[in-house]
């Protein structure tokens, strides 16, 4: 089974349709893809399918999702959406306990595969509650962070 095609729901559900909040550093946004991050891209014109192509290929394929277990994937894959690949990285990192260089290469792997799936999950939930709360625009997004982290703790209990 497509891990990816499991997951992309969800995180398409936790992004939302169009946003340019003012506070959002990522300007314009479409289905979690924003203006920032592919400035040549126009954002406002993407479709569902575009977004997921490139959800596939910069996200999941460039972090090598198919190797993770599916709940690891997906709180790895929400996460990159969210805060980034590099801040995913880490933080996978920090929860099984390797150096921090936010690449996803044979050492977090190896590590990843020695990590019970549900726990691993969690870990990374609450590592990512933990970067959430010291960030600066805490108080104008922090509810919203929380209740996405509610949610993939509710979908990762349907999936494990």
């Amino acid at each position: 089974m497509n891990n990816f095609n499991i997951c992309i729901a969800p995180i398409l559900k936790n992004e939302g349709g169009t946003s340019n909040h003012p506070l959002d550093a990522g300007k314009l946004t479409r289905f979690g893809i924003s203006q920032r991050s592919y400035p040549k891209l126009d954002i406002a014109a993407l479709t569902a399918e575009q977004a997921k192509a490139l959800y596939k290929r910069d996200f999941w394929d460039a972090n090598q999702l198919d190797q993770f277990p599916l709940v690891v994937a997906f709180e790895f894959f929400d996460c990159a959406v969210n805060c980034g690949a590099g801040t995913a990285a880490r933080l996978l990192q920090r929860a099984v306990g390797v150096a921090e260089d936010g690449i996803i290469g044979p050492i977090t792997l190896a590590a990843v595969g020695k990590f019970n799936a549900d726990k691993l999950a969690k870990r990374m939930l609450a590592h990512r509650i933990k970067f959430y709360t010291k960030l600066s625009n805490w108080p104008t997004f922090g509810a919203g962070w929380v209740n996405r982290l509610a949610n993939n703790a509710l979908w990762e209990t349907d999936h494990v």
